[in-house]
C-alpha cells in the first residue's frame, strides 16, 4: 500500500473515539428525525387555530415531513457513496437547524410546511448514512448487532417526544417546539464536526459510470430486494397499528386516547427489547436465523388477536392489543438484521443501498397506515386490522424465501 492511500476507517474511528463514542453519536445522529417528526403532534390544533388554518392543513406539517423524509434517502443515500458520509451528515444537520429556525419564524401554514419539507431533508441523514456509516465499520453479523443496540436506544424518543411537544406547546407556545429541535440539531451538528471522521471505503464509486453500474448490480441481486422486503413488510404490521389502532380503542372500544397510549408504549417495549436481542444474540445464530425467528413471532402476535375475534365477537383490548407486543418484539428482530444485510450485499455502496432500504420501508409503512384508517371505517369489528398484520407477516416470510441458503461474504 502506498503512502497516499487513504486509511482504513475502522482504525480512523477506532482512533478518534472507539464504539461507545459511535454508539452515543449515531444514536444522537438518528434521534434528529425521529424528535422533529413526533414532537410537533400534540400542538397541531393549537397551530392549526395560532395560524388560522384548518386541522387538514396542520397535518401536512406531519405528513408531507414523512413523505419528505422518505423520498430524501433516495438522494441522501447515493450522495454519500459519491460525496463522504461525513458532508452529507454535516450539511443535513446544518440543513435541519436552519429549517428550525425558520419554523419558529413561520406567520403562515404554508411557510411552516415548507419549513417541515426542508426540516425533514436534513434530518434524514442521520437516519440513512448513520445505517451506511455502522456498515463501513464492522463486519456484516457485527453491523447488525451494533443497529439493533443502536435502534434500542433511538425508539425512546418517539416514546417521549409527543410528551415533550405537548408540555412546550402548553408552557411556552407550539414555537418553543422548534426552538427545541433547532439547538438539538445545532448540537449534534457540532458534535458531529468534532468527532465523526470520514468513514467511506477508499472503493466506492467515484464515477457517474461506476455508481450506475454498481447500482444496477444491487438492483438485480435477489438477495438485496429479500432483504428490501423483509423490512418493508416486516415493519407494515407496525404502521397498521400506528394508523388504525386509535380507532379501534377510542370508536370501537370506547377507550380513552390515554389507554391506547399505554398500549401503544407496551407495544414500544417490546420492540425495544427485539432490538436489544438483535445486539446480544446475531453474532452467535446470524441474520437470517434472527429474521426468521422475527418473522415466526410476529405471526404467532399476529394470529392471536385473529384467532380471538373469531371465537369471540366481544373481543375486547386485552386479546387484541396485548399480542402487538410480540408483533413489535419480532420487528425488533427483523428490522435491524434486514437493514444489516440490504446494506452488505454490496458494501461500497451502502449509502445507496440504506437509501433504498429505508424509502421502500416508509413508503409502504404510510401506505398501509392510510389504507387500514380507510378499511376500519367501514368495518363493524377490529378483525380486519390482526387480518391485514397475519398477511403482512406471510408476505415477510415469502419475501425471506427469496434469500435462499447461499451465505454471503461478510
Amino acid at each position: 500500500m502506498s503512502s497516499s492511500s487513504p486509511p482504513d476507517p475502522r482504525a480512523t474511528y477506532r482512533a478518534a473515539g472507539g464504539t461507545n463514542g459511535l454508539i452515543a453519536l449515531l444514536v444522537a445522529m438518528t434521534a434528529v428525525g425521529t424528535l422533529s417528526l413526533n414532537i410537533l403532534v400534540p400542538a397541531l390544533p393549537v397551530l392549526a387555530a395560532k395560524l388560522q388554518t384548518d386541522p387538514g392543513n396542520a397535518q401536512l406539517t406531519v405528513s408531507l415531513y414523512l413523505l419528505s423524509f422518505a423520498t430524501s434517502q433516495l438522494l441522501l443515500g447515493p450522495l454519500s457513496d459519491r460525496f463522504g458520509r461525513r458532508p452529507v451528515i454535516l450539511a443535513g444537520l446544518a440543513l435541519a437547524t436552519l429549517a428550525s429556525v425558520a419554523a419558529i419564524f413561520a406567520t403562515s401554514i404554508t411557510a411552516l410546511v415548507i419549513a417541515r419539507i426542508v426540516q425533514a431533508v436534513g434530518a434524514a441523514t442521520g437516519f440513512v448514512v448513520g445505517r451506511a456509516i455502522v456498515r463501513d465499520l464492522y463486519e456484516r453479523e457485527r453491523a447488525a448487532s451494533m443497529l439493533g443496540l443502536i435502534t434500542s436506544a433511538v425508539v425512546v424518543v418517539p416514546m417521549l417526544s409527543p410528551l415533550i411537544g405537548g408540555i412546550l406547546d402548553t408552557l411556552f407556545g407550539w414555537e418553543s417546539i422548534f426552538v427545541v429541535t433547532a439547538l438539538f440539531s445545532f448540537a449534534v451538528f457540532g458534535w458531529a464536526l468534532a468527532k465523526l471522521p470520514e468513514t467511506r471505503p477508499a472503493t466506492a464509486p467515484s464515477t457517474p459510470g461506476r455508481f450506475a453500474a454498481d447500482l444496477r448490480a444491487l438492483a438485480g441481486d435477489r438477495r438485496f430486494i429479500g432483504y428490501v422486503l423483509c423490512g418493508a413488510l416486516g415493519s407494515a404490521p407496525f404502521f397498521i397499528f400506528l394508523g388504525g389502532g386509535a380507532y379501534v380503542a377510542v370508536t370501537m372500544f370506547g377507550r380513552t386516547s390515554a389507554e391506547f397510549g399505554v398500549w401503544f408504549a407496551l407495544a414500544s417495549i417490546g420492540y425495544m427489547a427485539g432490538n436489544f436481542l438483535v445486539s446480544r444474540l446475531t453474532l452467535r445464530y446470524g441474520l437470517d436465523s434472527m429474521i426468521r425467528a422475527g418473522i415466526l413471532i410476529s405471526a404467532v402476535g399476529a394470529a392471536l388477536p385473529v384467532a380471538f375475534c373469531l371465537l369471540d365477537p366481544q373481543v375486547g383490548p386485552m386479546q387484541l392489543f396485548l399480542p402487538q407486543v410480540l408483533i413489535s418484539f419480532g420487528n425488533g428482530l427483523v428490522l435491524p438484521t434486514s437493514a444489516a444485510g440490504a446494506v452488505s450485499i454490496r458494501p461500497e455502496i451502502a449509502g445507496t443501498a440504506s437509501g433504498i432500504t429505508g424509502f421502500v420501508q416508509m413508503a409502504l409503512g404510510a401506505a398501509v397506515a392510510q389504507l387500514i384508517a380507510h378499511v376500519l371505517a367501514g368495518a363493524s369489528s377490529p378483525l380486519p386490522m390482526p387480518a391485514i398484520m397475519l398477511g403482512f407477516c406471510l408476505a415477510t416470510g415469502a419475501a425471506f424465501l427469496m434469500l435462499g441458503r447461499r451465505r454471503p461474504p461478510a
